[in-house]
């Protein structure tokens, strides 16, 4: 093998750990931030619900962001993004229901 031979295996190389770590990152940033907006959601529902105060605010939702980031590992992007429309379809009909819903 001469020398261009291996720097063309090592661009090859380079080239193919970077897509794997951009892909990596990006799975990795999706799933924090569906956690992060579930685990709000869910978060904000529970206090008014239940009267409780900022610092229970905070701790479920970094409960429910660690539960949701533990649901979506095995996953692949796609699916965690078919996960958040999903989620905004549910969302969207809560709004709805409060918005229709007599005082």
């Amino acid at each position: 093998m001469g020398l261009t031979d291996k720097l063309k295996g090592l661009s090859n190389n380079v080239q193919q750990t970077t897509k794997q770590a951009t892909y990596s990152l990006g799975h990795i940033c999706l799933r924090l931030v569906s956690g992060f907006f579930v685990g709000l959601v869910l978060a904000l529902i529970s206090q008014e619900l239940f009267g409780l105060g900022t610092f229970m605010l905070i701790f479920l939702n970094i409960l429910f962001l660690a539960l949701i980031y533990k649901i979506l590992a095995p996953r692949t992007v796609f699916q965690i993004v078919v996960f958040d429309f999903i989620c905004v379809l549910i969302a969207s009909l809560l709004r709805m229901y409060i918005l229709i819903a007599p005082n």
